[in-house]
């Protein structure tokens, strides 16, 4: 008699982490929305800080990273308060916090010089990024204070994207990982069909590259890289996988068992999602987190997955979030429509109870800001 896997997700609380406007009108939108739980060693620290950026939209290169705290496990939430106040007129910054065993904090992500103020970041004509760079920055602190932005060498031309988190894994490597974009140059070529990790075994002095999923067809890209590393030391990389001509693909999958050096052959997830996010669990197993605009009900959906070389290993698959509206002018949803996405960039926190958190912002008739959602999965 074949295993049957028996569980169920319990919504049991959602809010806001930052309310910015009572309806889809406001002059400042928040982006990009991660959270750690600080110290889960102890049972109900209800300690949290979420990262996230603010901007004047989703395509101006204006981004400035705040945080915000919670002292409760998520019930209220500090004003947020930007990282780097000296940094906002002259870079505009996308980065991500994670953190590591020890409660060291990090942040990883792009970083875009500002030239003129509200200028845009995406190019229609090129479907590409202003030209950036990858960077990032520690906390011994607990995030009160951060070292400035430092450099990754990024191995490929063009911009990157990067709105994942850098791992620190238990052998101490730090991994990253991002999608190449197209910049501003029309003659600049691109191999957009592939996601490079970056990994550092000297804590972020030199860094090192290899392809974490890779694409056959030269035509596809990708776009919301991920990387986490599993309970049994497995790591696992997952991308929304872009067609180019409009059509969808599932988001795609691999794992790597040396550490992140090597990885196997890219597989598809079966998920037609619009994203990715993840969070490891037990026994192997991962939190699969991602968008759905397209294919079903739209909002954020939510996978348990118990990974194989051959198979994602699906265990349950649930919307955990309602989407009002899925683009603010009834737009495709398609990567190529960005700009006009009304929810997006999920994540989801493993807390101290024993409980989940999932963050994620929204342009919706109910709000505008950055949403949680908290829940609990019942086995």
């Amino acid at each position: 008699m074949p295993w049957v896997v028996r569980m169920r997700i319990e919504i049991l609380d959602e809010g806001f982490i930052c309310r910015l406007s009572a309806n889809e009108r406001s002059e400042r939108l928040g982006v990009g929305s991660r959270v750690v739980s600080l110290d889960n060693s102890l049972p109900n620290n209800g300690e949290l800080v979420c990262s996230f950026m603010m901007s004047r939209g989703l395509a101006v290169n204006d981004f400035v990273p705040v945080l915000s705290r919670s002292n409760d496990l998520g019930k209220t939430w500090s004003e947020p308060e930007p990282i780097w106040p000296s940094l906002m007129d002259t870079w505009a910054l996308f980065v991500s916090i994670s953190r590591d065993q020890a409660n060291q904090l990090y942040l990883y992500g792009t970083r875009c010089a500002i030239d003129q103020a509200g200028e845009s970041i995406w190019s229609d004509a090129t479907q590409g990024l202003k030209q950036n760079e990858l960077i990032w920055a520690g906390s011994g602190d607990l995030g009160h204070r951060w070292t400035d932005p430092a450099p990754i060498l990024k191995p490929t031309p063009g911009s990157a994207e990067a709105p994942g988190t850098l791992c620190v894994t238990s052998s101490g490597r730090w991994i990253a990982c991002y999608s190449p974009s197209n910049n501003f140059d029309p003659r600049e070529r691109v191999e957009r069909n592939q996601v490079v990790a970056v990994f550092s075994d000297d804590q972020g002095f030199s860094w090192q590259p290899t392809t974490m999923l890779h694409f056959a067809d030269q035509q596809t890209s990708a776009a919301e890289a991920w990387v986490v590393e599993l309970s049994d030391r497995r790591l696992l990389g997952t991308a929304w996988h872009v067609p180019r001509d409009g059509d969808d693909l599932p988001n795609a999958y691999a794992i790597s068992h040396d550490g992140g050096t090597l990885w196997q052959p890219t597989r598809s997830t079966g998920i037609m999602g619009q994203t990715t996010a993840l969070a490891p669990w037990t026994d192997g197993r991962a939190m699969f987190l991602y968008n759905q605009r397209k294919h079903g009900e739209p909002g954020v959906w939510l996978a348990v997955v118990r990974p194989t070389a051959a198979d994602f290993g699906i265990e349950i698959d649930q919307i955990v979030w309602k989407a009002p509206t899925a683009t603010r002018s009834m737009s495709s949803g398609d990567l190529c429509e960005w700009s006009d996405f009304s929810f997006g960039e999920p994540s989801i926190t493993h807390l101290s109870d024993d409980t989940w958190l999932v963050a994620l912002w929204c342009v919706q008739p109910t709000g505008t800001g950055i949403r949680y959602v908290k829940l609990k999965l019942h086995a």
